[in-house]
């Protein structure tokens, strides 16, 4: 593979050099004031686990910045890469808090979801086509939004709030999804309406993890 290789897939971007994606490379600091903010917060709750996820959050923007100035192979990769260990870091917490269950149940939920996740991206390819490569995560709103079924009587303002990020994560892919066809009305495209929503909804799942009560034995 040609990791050098660069790497023309947004709207906003019309040629060569740092620069060419301006709107997709600066919309990535709504990720680093998310990732401060609920570094305060878990800080504050004295949350480790969610400090660790406000952490990755920053990782998110400052690889996405990378791949929206440099649109390289090497940079899509450090784009992706937080993205997917950020879902498994989360899915494991969020298992084992949400459900008072022990780590190697969190862990085994996490490692469950990528055969499953990429079940749902081949079905939804083979359906509908790729979404602009939104079909990547469908799975993970439909994922979110088993969680909050499942935790609707034992944690309803959890639930409520898993909804919520359910709800603004459909909305971040339909921006990513449609970036290629809204170029002809709007040449910047729509992807950096995919980061900032994407950064509100990211800082909210945190909030939720971190806000979630302890279980009653443990209050």
């Amino acid at each position: 593979m040609d990791w050098t290789r660069a790497v023309n897939a947004y709207c906003e971007r019309a040629g060569p050099g740092l620069w060419a994606e301006p709107l997709n490379a600066v919309s990535n600091l709504a990720f680093l004031v998310a990732a401060w903010a609920v570094w305060r917060l878990a800080a504050r709750e004295g949350d480790r686990a969610g400090q660790a996820l406000a952490i990755l959050l920053a990782a998110i923007g400052l690889g996405s910045l990378l791949f929206h100035t440099v649109a390289q192979i090497w940079a899509m990769a450090a784009d992706v890469l937080p993205i997917q260990i950020f879902i498994l870091a989360y899915l494991a917490l969020a298992t084992m808090r949400f459900f008072a269950v022990p780590a190697w149940a969190g862990c085994l939920a996490a490692a469950a979801f990528v055969p499953a996740s990429l079940t749902v991206a081949a079905l939804v390819r083979a359906t509908v086509g790729p979404l602009n490569g939104s079909a990547d995560y469908v799975a993970v709103p439909l994922l979110i939004a088993a969680y909050a079924f499942a935790l609707r009587r034992r944690a309803p303002a959890t639930a409520r709030g898993l909804l919520a990020g359910a709800g603004l994560l459909a909305l971040s892919l339909l921006f990513r999804t449609v970036d290629r066809a809204a170029c002809g009305a709007w040449p910047a495209g729509t992807h950096f309406l995919w980061h900032l929503v994407n950064a509100v909804m990211l800082w909210w799942m945190i909030r939720v993890l971190v806000r979630h009560p302890p279980p009653a034995h443990l209050a």
